[in-house]
């Protein structure tokens, strides 16, 4: 018993070690601070856009990855392909829909780690009201107090209800979209 007693000590420390929370550094993710793009195909030709108001906030930590979130609101009314008829086109009905749905919303539920700085963002895509689970593949640095996170992502429009009417098929313009992401929060 009194061996028993002697590791008593050092099994508390241990369990206190082990058990002690970890604690993400929150990140601030604001429009200005990199580039939100997307880009297609219509009648052919390949386009690109971006979307230039965004905000949120992230949570990570690249030791717990999985314990991380975030949660990014972007106006779907700011995306721009510097063609005048599509900008025009975008926040209407038949596109974004952007006076009945704002915004979309990507809420990320977790890091997954998958190897040096890269990660897949999993979690919930929403835009027209649709939500959809998506993993974002990403890599994401840290230097100072700024987190920098890069990646792509492919999207088929029509899950999400963009694109009705006559833009339903992709007889005019591709239901495949891309996604680029590449921007920086700061916080830290």
């Amino acid at each position: 018993m009194k061996v028993f007693h002697k590791f008593l000590p050092v099994a508390i420390v241990a369990g206190l070690l082990l058990s002690t929370p970890t604690f993400a550094t929150d990140w601030t993710l604001a429009a200005g601070n990199g580039t939100l793009g997307f880009s297609g195909i219509q009648t052919g030709r390949a386009f690109e856009g971006h979307l230039g108001k965004y905000d949120g906030t992230i949570s990570f930590d690249p030791a717990y990855p999985e314990a991380g979130h975030a949660k990014i609101s972007i106006d779907m009314a700011s995306a721009t392909t510097g063609d005048s008829q599509r900008d025009g086109a975008l926040p209407g009905h038949d596109w974004f829909d952007s006076k009945a749905f704002p915004s979309a919303l990507f809420e990320v539920k977790a890091f997954k780690a998958k190897g040096g700085n890269t990660y897949d963002a999993e979690g919930t895509l929403t835009i027209k009201g649709v939500s959809k689970p998506v993993t974002l593949p990403l890599t994401i640095d840290i230097s100072g107090s700024a987190l920098h996170a890069k990646g792509h992502l492919q999207l088929v429009r029509s899950a999400f209800n963009v694109g009705v009417g006559p833009w339903t098929t992709g007889q005019w313009v591709a239901l495949e979209v891309g996604v680029d992401v590449d921007v920086t929060a700061h916080g830290g």
